[in-house]
């Protein structure tokens, strides 16, 4: 199962850096072992670039259940994190999304899999490309390599450097 994690706030936490590391360590809390994580990314705001800079990445995990409770779950560490669900877009302190589950592929109301949007961001790709390039999308079959290559949003995506 592959989730994408996003932070332009970081709430009580010194930096949207430490707020993702902070939520990635909960996931074996809510049954979602870590297999593998990215580096994190750097990102302008979107659609506003002059909002707060995104931190973006992405984890394989594992689970263990339908992907509705996985979905929940996610959900739930969001909240602890203090975000409030408003506006699509809007700065949040964690953006949680399930990328993929498995080679599912389905078009339900209140769950899209694959996320419907996700091959055309370099900030989940190129993280995804990253940890498992050769993953293929289960709709489109193309490569997480392949799809990061051709991204249309957040192009100026970038692994964060040791300076920053």
């Amino acid at each position: 199962m592959i989730v994408a994690l996003g932070s332009n706030m970081p709430g009580d936490h010194p930096s949207s850096e430490a707020l993702l590391n902070a939520a990635v360590s909960r996931f074996p809390q809510a049954g979602l072992p870590v297999l593998a994580r990215s580096r994190w990314w750097n990102s302008a705001a979107w659609p506003d670039p002059k909002s707060n800079e995104y931190r973006n990445g992405v984890a394989i995990v594992e689970a263990n259940g339908p992907p509705e409770a996985v979905l929940e779950a996610l959900f739930a560490i969001e909240r602890s994190f203090g975000r409030i669900r408003g506006a699509p877009n809007a700065p949040r302190t964690l953006d949680l999304d399930l990328i993929a589950y498995g080679r599912q592929a389905r078009d339900g109301p209140g769950l899209i899999l694959p996320h419907p949007r996700a091959h055309e961001r370099l900030f989940v790709m190129g993280p995804l490309a990253e940890i498992a390039p050769d993953w293929v999308h289960p709709v489109l079959g193309r490569t997480a390599a392949e799809l990061a290559a051709t991204t249309t949003v957040g192009r100026d995506a970038r692994p964060v450097s040791k300076e920053e």
